[in-house]
């Protein structure tokens, strides 16, 4: 079969591996930056370790993936760490190294994987005897060992009685829920494991690592995404962990620690108790941002956050516990302050990166903030949408005595967007994000992004009329944006607030299950469709919209928020 892997033809023979085709090609390398870690084949992501000329004795399944070849008409890319594929197939990878140096090491030890913190993803290990040296050791060996990572699949069934005998219950319970009668595992000896998406051909493909022992388990380090061939520096960030923390606890506290705990709360009726406590929590926790406000004496709460994060919702939620202060709060937007379209330089792909800083008029912001906080009036930009360009309706703005500025925005914390000579009383910086703490199991995490991306699909659908591929063509440009124009800045925040819910899961898979499941193979956004699809098939759909207050900040995406109403 004549292939072209990233423009260079090649004939593949019966049972012969994209790997060997790559090294038969000199398209491998041991650099990481240009090594092909993972390949796209019509919209679908594959191992290298993928056979696309099956043998005839090969199963049902190989002829199956062999579909994406004839639809791609023997047209494959090669993907490196620097894209989004790629990057998940190496942190795959590493977890597969991690949870068997652990189970080598420390038998009948948990370990779960916890959250990322920059670009290091730390993993709870409940032990006192625990050595992150001893792990590294063990680490390394297991890449020295150069293990190739093949996939097989076998009964639901037993996978199931597979982890119980393990001990893994948490993983045997996710799989109770599964709707599909088979499951795919990684095995090396004794020890099976899955991680929802495609891995790199072996162990001793991750080059590029470090591990650092940390209170309560360890963080493993990434290569520096912009420059993979080195470590990442690794920065920690209390503040982050603190929050993440926290909703760690209102999952113990709410008896919803994982997927299958929050489906047995649907299947039982008790997740509209759940609803309600969550909301309690949320309300409880502006009125504490709100006595913050008030007992510094701030003048002007920058409120920033990542796309899809809450943050209007969050601004008008902080107003009404000001409100019951005594306070005037004063809503503005850093939408109001974009520059005219057709002023903006597009970017090197030829479009317009509307989330980018740049298109922000920050000198006129840091004016008008700097004369609102020393007592004068200005007249605020309205930015009309529709035309692109600025407006000046000539309202006009002046602070009283118990006025409070909210001004909401994705660059708030940026330091660019202060002026300069302002008390730093009278700023208070607010970061908003949806750091969900539920997983799937112990090894397998449900990212934070991926919720807020959930979020964003129903969002521009049920208000923009927006498609599922055209949200997903942007959210890698999205998402690249807020490393680098975002995130460096939430540790600086005054507070952190965690806009997620423990029920949300359940309540948007209704709302987006079905545009997902409307999304054919051959649609370039396939495989990003599906790595949504596969945490959404273990989640239990709940019907139970009339239950969220609307003010709820989930409204803001499902639609009904009061404070969208004129």
């Amino acid at each position: 079969m004549k292939l072209t892997i990233d423009h260079q033809e090649v004939t593949a023979r019966p049972g012969q591996s994209l790997l060997e085709l790559v090294r038969q090609l000199g398209m491998d390398d041991d650099k990481l930056s240009k090594r092909p870690l993972v390949a796209k084949i019509a919209g679908e992501i594959f191992t290298l370790n993928y056979i696309p000329v099956r043998t005839e004795e090969e199963s049902y399944e190989i002829a199956s993936q062999r579909r994406a070849m004839a639809a791609s008409c023997g047209q494959v890319n090669l993907l490196q760490y620097n894209s989004p594929a790629g990057k998940d197939a190496y942190t795959r990878t590493v977890q597969f190294v991690l949870f068997l140096a652990m189970r080598q090491l420390y038998p009948g030890v948990t370990a779960k994987m916890n959250c990322t913190m920059g670009q290091g993803l730390f993993i709870q290990v409940l032990s006192d005897n625990f050595s992150a040296d001893a792990l590294k050791q063990r680490v390394k060996e297991l890449i020295d060992q150069d293990i190739p990572l093949i996939r097989r699949r076998i009964t639901t069934e037993e996978a199931a009685k597979r982890f119980r005998q393990d001990g893994q219950q948490d993983k045997a319970r996710l799989l109770s829920w599964r709707p599909v009668p088979y499951f795919d595992v990684y095995t090396y000896e004794d020890f099976a494991d899955y991680y929802y998406g495609e891995m790199m051909p072996s162990t001793g493909y991750l080059s590029v690592w470090d591990i650092l022992p940390v209170p309560g388990g360890f963080v493993f380090v990434f290569p520096d995404l912009l420059n993979p061939d080195q470590l990442a520096e690794f920065r920690e960030m209390p503040n982050f962990f603190r929050v993440f923390s926290e909703g760690e606890r209102w999952c113990t506290l709410l008896n919803c620690e994982s997927v299958a705990d929050l489906n047995d709360l649907v299947c039982n009726g008790e997740i509209r108790e759940l609803i309600r406590i969550n909301e309690a929590l949320h309300e409880k926790s502006f009125s504490q941002v709100a006595d913050m406000v008030c007992q510094r004496g701030a003048k002007a709460v920058m409120l920033a956050g990542p796309s899809s994060s809450g943050k209007t919702t969050s601004a008008n939620r902080l107003a009404v516990q000001l409100r019951v202060h005594g306070m005037r709060p004063v809503l503005m937007s850093l939408d109001d302050y974009y520059i005219d379209r057709d002023q903006i330089a597009p970017g090197p792909d030829g479009k317009l990166d509307l989330e980018h800083i740049n298109t922000l008029d920050t000198e006129l912001f840091r004016k008008d903030l700097k004369i609102l906080l020393e007592g004068g009036e200005i007249e605020l930009p309205v930015f009309n949408f529709l035309t692109g360009k600025r407006e000046w309706s000539g309202k006009r703005l002046h602070l009283a005595d118990n006025s409070v500025i909210i001004v909401e925005g994705l660059h708030a914390l940026n330091p660019v967007m202060l002026p300069q000579g302002i008390e730093d009383h009278l700023i208070f910086k607010m970061y908003v994000s949806a750091l969900i703490p539920l997983n799937l199991d112990n090894h397998n995490r449900i990212p934070t992004s991926y919720l807020r991306l959930l979020r964003r699909i129903v969002r521009d659908y049920e208000t923009r009329g927006a498609s599922v591929e055209h949200t997903l063509s942007m959210w890698d440009s999205v998402q690249k944006g807020e490393r680098r124009l975002i995130f460096p800045y939430q540790e600086n925040a005054d507070v952190i607030f965690n806009s997620s819910t423990l029920y949300e899961l359940a309540v948007l898979k209704k709302h987006i299950y079905p545009l997902l499941m409307a999304v054919e193979p051959e649609n370039p956004y396939y495989d990003d469709v599906r790595n949504v699809v596969k945490v959404l098939n273990y989640v239990q759909q709940a019907d139970v919209d009339d239950e969220i207050p609307p003010t709820s900040l989930i409204r803001e995406f499902i639609g009904g928020n009061t404070f969208y109403r004129k």
